[in-house]
């Protein structure tokens, strides 16, 4: 006898044509207009050779989406995974345009990145895969056009590269003038200090301003971390400082327990030593369970569709932190809801690297120095409205934390829209 078909299991381009539909329809969103928000401007791909420290070349494909730029030069972050393809692009880009007219940034969305595993290759074969694919992008990024910066798998050094081909593409008098056609470079490149905290910082603001909405503190609340990367630990980090307690993080090599609480700055330098978080801890736990942790908060920081209707059921936390780009899909979030669970949702929660990235590029583009202080005063007064906005948004048209967020995002670029008119 056959069995039963598993359920196809949503692609993340489904997932955000999903939510964008339902604040539409709430908001009322211009008919017109939805048309346009509807697909994305510009796909390109890119095949290019590399030769390998063997001698031998290999072809790569790479991918950069452009999905709306009526507000600003499109913004969005390049990654390296298996996973990348033109779907995904699509989806983060369009999630990249919402996040950055909901942080009210003068940017539209792009995303793209190259489908591999970073791990099979050396430091050099990853660099002249890096300048390779900004060679073969060629003017479909720049400063004033789209910037990228990093994004699972990349880092300030590939950031760094990136920046070096492109101006070296250009006559030696404009090069200066290039600097910032990537943000998240190292320091000492133009970066700009306390860039590598700002998703995770902003996290843990959105959470700290979810907890004043609900006249509690983050002392003592015990967390859950999936994804021990940059945005991971680094919301680990300030959660600790806030009192709370780690109890459980996964990541691709493994999953670890501790209902006592574990210290992310011993976790991290784990990590480093072994390249792994499997074995830091006794306690043997099944993967598969992660989520249904006893816990009072999730931070989901890794990839997408990780929170479904298979797992969501499972959820005891009362607020999920979306670290991540669409860890939660709308099947799963429909059960999270009628839950109760609160979701402070990733275009919000995660908004922090893109606010740190455009602090960059004013930084570059003004020759100026910003100091620490400076970054995490400002970015902390931005999350903070934005997150004001959202609840007055929720509360105006009665509806959860995402589609709120999507309707301020929209309701943005809908004014502006009317007012400039569509040429000719």
């Amino acid at each position: 006898m056959a069995t039963a078909a598993k359920p196809r299991k949503m692609g993340m381009y489904e997932n955000v044509k999903n939510q964008f539909e339902k604040a539409s329809e709430v908001m009322g969103l211009d008919e017109s207009l939805k048309k346009i928000l509807a697909l994305t401007n510009n796909e390109i791909v890119v095949h290019f050779p590399v030769k390998m420290d063997n001698g031998e070349v290999q072809v790569f494909t790479g991918y950069r989406v452009q999905h709306n730029n009526f507000l600003g030069p499109y913004k969005g972050g390049l990654r390296y995974h298996e996973t990348v393809d033109l779907d995904a692009a699509r989806a983060l880009a369009t999630w990249m345009t919402w996040k950055t007219s909901l942080a009210g940034l003068p940017y539209g969305g792009g995303k793209g990145g190259i489908q591999l595993d970073p791990k099979k290759y050396s430091q050099g074969e990853l660099e002249r895969i890096t300048r390779r694919f900004t060679f073969a992008l060629g003017d479909n990024i720049g400063p004033e056009h789209d910037i990228p910066a990093p994004d699972v798998n990349t880092n300030a050094q590939m950031m760094a590269w990136i920046a070096d081909t492109y101006m070296s593409t250009k006559a030696p008098a404009e090069r200066s003038k290039n600097q910032h056609v990537v943000t998240g470079k190292p320091v000492g490149s133009g970066g700009l200090e306390g860039r590598d905290r700002a998703t995770g910082f902003g996290v843990v603001v959105t959470l700290e301003a979810w907890a004043k909405l609900r006249n509690t503190s983050l002392e003592g609340k015990r967390y859950i971390v999936q994804g021990f990367g940059n945005v991971g630990y680094w919301a680990a980090h300030f959660m600790n400082k806030n009192g709370a307690i780690l109890v459980g993080v996964q990541d691709a090599t493994g999953t670890i327990y501790n209902p006592d609480g574990m210290d992310p700055e011993d976790l991290l330098k784990y990590q480093s030593d072994n390249a792994t978080i499997h074995g830091y801890t006794d306690h043997d736990f099944d993967s598969s369970k992660f989520f249904g942790i006893d816990c009072d908060i999730i931070i989901p920081a890794a990839l997408g569709n990780q929170i479904t209707e298979d797992n969501a059921a499972d959820i005891k936390a009362q607020v999920i932190a979306e670290g991540a780009n669409g860890p939660t899909d709308t099947e799963g979030e429909a059960i999270l809801l009628a839950k109760g669970v609160e979701i402070i949702p990733d275009i919000l929660c995660n908004s922090g690297g893109v606010i740190g990235s455009y602090f960059e590029w004013l930084q570059n583009r003004n020759g100026e120095m910003w100091t620490m202080d400076d970054v995490i005063v400002k970015l902390r007064r931005k999350l903070e409205e934005a997150f004001g906005k959202v609840i007055d948004s929720s509360d105006k048209y009665k509806t959860d934390w995402r589609t709120a967020a999507y309707i301020v995002a929209l309701t943005r670029i809908e004014m502006a829209y009317k007012q400039r008119g569509i040429f000719p």
